[in-house]
């Protein structure tokens, strides 16, 4: 980085002290996590084609589509930790740097091996993102009412990008090619890149304050990737598959070894030494039940996204760019729902804006009830809309809860486990409602699946509900 750019960075302005928003870096953060999200659903449609073109197998297509979620949710606590004791800018431009190199290898790949290792080097830039230009938004944001409103904008993005990942990759797919839909990452990184060099600053005296927890880092890595595996595998295998019930217990061993070195670690109180995951976070009000609330908010939507793309495909017959365009009403109510979060979550708190949205989510699965073989596109629209709604206004709301209850030194590590959470609920939606549809027919399954889903989100309102009861009460006191 040259002197020049980086004086202006440094002496820029926070968005906060002037009561508004400061598009160019708000527009570089954001594009980062556009980048993260687009490419967790745009390859979801483009699937046979991607399937048929490299002569990938059932594992192997498995590794393709879920590969980059499981090393994006086990190295999300590596990101954000190397963000709080690196420097958030340095580790955000090298999260940009790996994703453009690994989607430019996920382009040129003409093997499964070369595709699988591709998505899971996407994972590992993705990984160092996401915590760290939510810290670096939050830094440049320490007003709780413009934050609000520079959350929305970030989430909004986000939230775009993930329901626009089915359209893109269809519309990539029937007038490209699905290699197009990875060259598309290259140019986006780079104007992130120059945007987050020339108006992101650096926050002052974090890089470098504290050590590394390599320890704590392999076995979180471990514990977050063996589920993920053993997840992906049991559909190419079996349940029962020495494989699978190995890589389970390796994840479970793993993660109670995680839990031990991280409570010695902090329990020791070095300040040069510090735990990967501070487990006290989870003693601050709110955090714990807003880290179960992204859990469940996953668990059901992402869960739901891979059923209905299935009933769009395989018993409707839709084209990629088809199940795409049906996919539609979701982009657009991102659009509402994540500005319209932001601003009531800066009037009201997280947990109300948080709790509406959860019931709105549950209330709108049920409409999958009502949906079989030959039913009308236009019966389909009701539950589109309300979790279309209900999905990015709940990760704005609970970002911003997240972000209040972890002390500033830990932004990175609060968001990345938030994060962690909301990957767990990825994996374990799309595997627990496949199974439900193993065995039956799929418009069965479907039903069963959205009931499952709607008792989630339930579920998580009435955690968002007990946290507001909480802090009302601690208020009053």
């Amino acid at each position: 980085m040259s002197t020049t750019t980086g004086t202006a960075a440094a002496n820029e302005t926070p968005a906060s002290t002037t009561g508004r928003l400061s598009w160019p870096p708000l527009i570089a953060l954001s594009l980062g996590y556009f980048l993260v999200m687009l490419d967790v659903t745009v390859v979801t449609v483009a699937v046979p084609v991607i399937r048929d073109s490299v002569g990938a197998g059932a594992s192997a297509t498995a590794w393709i589509v879920d590969g980059y979620s499981a090393v994006f949710g086990g190295l999300l606590l590596m990101g954000g930790g190397f963000g709080d004791r690196l420097g958030h800018r340095k580790v955000f431009l090298t999260g940009l740097g790996v994703f453009a190199l690994a989607s430019a290898g996920c382009a040129l790949a003409t093997t499964p091996a070369a595709l699988v290792a591709g998505r899971l080097a996407q994972g590992a830039g993705a990984a160092l993102l996401v915590p760290t230009s939510l810290a670096l938004l939050t830094t440049a944001h320490p007003t709780a009412a413009v934050r609000a409103k520079a959350l929305g904008v970030w989430a909004g993005v986000s939230g775009i990008a993930f329901a626009a990942g089915p359209l893109v990759g269809g519309l990539l797919v029937a007038g490209l090619n699905w290699r197009a839909a990875f060259w598309l990452n290259v140019p986006i990184a780079l104007l992130a890149v120059r945007l987050t060099r020339e108006h992101v600053p650096s926050p002052v005296g974090r890089a470098g304050a504290r050590g590394l927890d390599p320890l704590g880092q392999a076995l979180g890595i471990v514990g977050v990737l063996a589920p993920a595996g053993m997840l992906n595998e049991a559909g190419a295998l079996d349940w029962t598959s020495p494989v699978v019930l190995g890589t389970g217990a390796l994840g479970a061993v793993a993660l109670a070894l995680f839990v031990l070195v991280e409570r010695r670690t902090e329990a020791r109180g070095l300040a040069g030494k510090p735990p990967l995951l501070p487990l006290s976070l989870f003693r601050s009000p709110g955090f714990s039940p807003t880290t179960a609330v992204g859990v469940l908010l996953n668990l059901g939507y992402y869960g739901m996204l891979y059923l209905s793309t299935l009933y769009l495909q395989n018993e409707r017959g839709y084209g990629a760019l088809g199940t795409g365009l049906a996919l539609l009403p979701t982009v657009c109510m991102a659009v509402v729902a994540a500005p319209l979060s932001g601003r009531l979550t800066a009037r009201y708190g997280p947990y109300v804006p948080m709790a509406g949205a959860l019931l709105l989510g549950a209330a709108g699965f049920t409409g999958w009830l009502f949906v079989g073989p030959d039913t009308p596109y236009w019966t389909l629209l009701p539950a589109l809309v309300a979790t279309g709604l209900a999905t990015p206004g709940t990760v704005l709301a609970a970002t911003a809860a997240i972000v209040q209850t972890a002390p500033a030194e830990n932004a990175g590590v609060a968001s990345a486990v938030f994060n962690v959470a909301r990957q767990i609920g990825n994996s374990l939606g799309v595997a627990l409602f496949a199974s439900l549809t193993a065995g039956q027919d799929l418009v069965s399954g479907l039903h069963v699946s959205a009931l499952v889903a709607s008792a989630a989100f339930f579920t998580a309102a009435l955690l968002a509900l007990s946290c507001r009861r909480r802090t009302k009460a601690r208020a009053a006191s």
